[in-house]
């Protein structure tokens, strides 16, 4: 558990999860953590230990950062959503409803489930979940995770989008897509994100089409757009998270190279993962996670 995910809402929920976990005769052993190295140490330890079942209690970062030590090792993963954005636990159709999400635990159906790998050329390889990208949403996330840490879900990150446009001109992308017949691209772009989930930020619906579990990443690039253009696309967003503008394109593919003329950031669930240029490929099915 991540105590102060969803702005300490995970932790005010704790007593709530325990008690209906209680009540279907569902053993568990709590673990608080209070870094993201302590929580990393706990699930290894766990996992030496024989562990098969983790389950990560707060936003899209806390299971991030579990999925990264298990993944690969054969056991079961589930949810308990309590973040400020919990795109994947709503991808899998688990709600911000604790007894929800606990039933689905004991009920113990498993779902194979796609990761997103990132690689560098200066760093360790990482991983996420749901919706990563570079450009605007890069920027938003130093917003995201400071200046307005404690606003509530999408209106956090697109309060932490509007804080990063005033000094942001774009990034000069370049793309490509190994392994199949789509030419490169070359554009100016306000934003490029990569796709696993339907939303990202906490609801922002950008690939509406999107599956967890098809093998197949949707990337969406939003073309460099002056300020005005940007905020007159904001009431949409912060009311039903679509982004309506024909400035948008999409495009399917399995494995995506990004490169830029300027070093960028690619963040991956909110959490800022590597340096340009980065490789980002599905990995199909490498995960279990308990599911309705």
């Amino acid at each position: 558990m991540n105590p102060a995910a969803g702005r300490g809402g995970a932790r005010r929920k704790i007593a709530e999860v325990l008690d209906a976990l209680a009540r279907r005769r569902y053993p568990i052993e709590i673990s608080e953590t209070h870094s993201a190295e302590e929580f990393q140490s706990k699930v290894r330890a766990a996992a030496a230990g024989g562990c098969k079942t983790f389950i990560a209690m707060g936003g899209d970062g806390t299971l991030q950062l579990l999925v990264r030590e298990v993944v690969g090792q054969g056991v079961r993963v589930g949810v308990i959503p309590a973040g400020g954005g919990n795109d994947f636990a709503a991808a899998l159709g688990i709600r911000e409803d604790v007894e929800q999400a606990v039933e689905v635990i004991v009920g113990g159906n498993c779902r194979a489930v796609d990761v997103v790998r990132v690689r560098s050329e200066n760093g360790p390889d990482a991983l996420y979940l749901g919706g990563g990208g570079m450009g605007l949403d890069a920027e938003a996330v130093r917003y995201a995770s400071g200046k307005f840490l404690n606003w509530p879900g999408r209106l956090r990150y697109v309060a932490s989008a509007v804080a990063a446009l005033g000094g942001f001109s774009g990034i000069e992308l370049t793309a490509d897509f190994p392994g199949c017949q789509l030419p490169p691209i070359q554009k100016q772009v306000l934003l490029v994100a990569v796709l696993n989930t339907p939303t990202y930020g906490g609801g922002l619906r950008l690939a509406p089409d999107a599956q967890i579990d098809d093998g197949i990443l949707e990337v969406v690039l939003l073309e460099m757009l002056r300020k005005r253009e940007v905020l007159a696309l904001l009431p949409r967003l912060l009311m039903t998270g679509e982004l309506k503008t024909k400035r948008v394109e999409r495009i399917h593919a399995s494995k995506i190279r990004f490169s830029a003329r300027a070093v960028t950031w690619f963040q991956g669930d909110g959490e800022l993962l590597a340096e340009s240029p980065v490789e980002i490929q599905v990995m199909p099915k490498a995960l279990r996670m308990l599911a309705p």
